[in-house]
């Protein structure tokens, strides 16, 4: 297996405008305070039809359920 120099090997977080490298209890901990601060109609969800039904299933049952939305869109209509 080769490795690819531009890949990530640890999580970065932003701290004033700079990424510095983080745990990954940090990293999660700040994705969840960020998805905490968006509720409701602030929070939207892009599913894709190339994607399983159990994947779409659980994508709009996060987005009303957990994040207490119901804008959530697919690509299935086009």
């Amino acid at each position: 297996m080769s490795r690819h120099y531009a890949r990530l090997t640890q999580p970065l977080v932003r701290d004033a405008g700079t990424l510095r490298p983080a745990s990954w209890q940090e990293a999660l901990d700040r994705a969840a305070s960020g998805f905490a601060t968006r509720r409701g109609s602030e929070f939207g969800m892009f599913s894709c039809s190339k994607a399983s039904n159990e994947v779409n299933f659980l994508a709009q049952k996060f987005t009303r359920q957990v994040m207490g939305s119901n804008n959530i869109d697919s690509c299935n209509r086009t």
